[in-house]
């Protein structure tokens, strides 16, 4: 019961790590409330969890939806004790395009926008919305998702490189800006998780994702919210601007 009576927020917890982190955190003992965009699947894992687990609709990107997200929760149950900046999308696409010298495709700049403003714009929100009251409280955790392709690079994904490697970089000066009010911040870069959306990759990528990790297989949802778990609990009390690889190992290349 390593966050017993503790308030914890969880962005995109409809599916995948952040409904494991969810599970995994009420597992704990904590007040669970979480948020997403799918609420039939939100709704749903928020009932299956127990009855100290709540669900919101809310959109990371929508500033003024995410201030009244934050004003609810605090004005029912007081207090945030933690944070963890999980919603996420990809619109993975190259730069460029080339054949025969002529640019036949490139990544959509509409693309580039809706990510950034999920996966880095949407932890800005969430986190400005907290940090006030964690401040005035004395304390908090802020746990940002990011990923090893922010550290190694990958192909076709400039967008979300873009928004990860800056999620680690904001992670660095909050970690300095709110260490003073005893507010810890951390990131985790997952390597390949079998999350859903692997369900649409061909055997073959998945393949090779397990052949690029020394331990052979594609991590596991709930390896990457114990991460979390650890992160958000007093074990981890003096940790604060990291950023924890949750990866099998792996080292991406060219």
């Amino acid at each position: 019961m390593r966050l017993k009576d503790k308030v914890c927020l969880i962005t995109g917890g409809a599916a995948g790590i952040g409904k494991a982190t969810a599970e995994t955190f009420a597992l704990e003992g904590a007040r669970v409330i979480l948020c997403d965009v799918n609420e039939k699947a939100g709704r749903a894992v928020a009932q299956r969890l127990s009855s100290e687990a709540d669900f919101y609709l809310v959109d990371v990107t929508d500033r003024r939806g995410v201030q009244s997200w934050v004003d609810d929760v605090i004005s029912k149950f007081g207090k945030v004790d933690v944070l963890v900046n999980n919603a996420g999308i990809l619109r993975d696409g190259l730069l460029v395009k080339m054949k025969n010298g002529e640019l036949i495709k490139q990544m959509v700049e509409e693309d580039f926008d809706l990510v950034v403003s999920v996966n880095l714009k949407g932890v800005f929100n969430c986190t400005q919305a907290v940090a006030p009251f964690m401040i005035r409280q004395g304390g908090g955790v802020i746990l940002n998702a990011t990923s090893i392709v922010a550290i190694d690079g990958n192909l076709g994904q400039s967008n979300y490189i873009a928004t990860k490697a800056g999620v680690i970089g904001m992670t660095k000066v909050w970690s300095r800006e709110l260490g003073r009010y005893s507010i810890r911040v951390n990131a985790v870069a997952p390597g390949f998780t079998a999350t859903e959306i692997l369900n649409s990759m061909p055997e073959k990528v998945l393949e090779a994702m397990k052949d690029r990790t020394p331990l052979g297989r594609l991590g596991q949802p709930r390896e990457i919210a114990n991460a979390y778990l650890f992160l958000a609990s007093d074990e981890a009390s003096f940790i604060t601007g990291d950023v924890l690889r949750v990866d099998g190992g792996m080292v991406l290349g060219t």
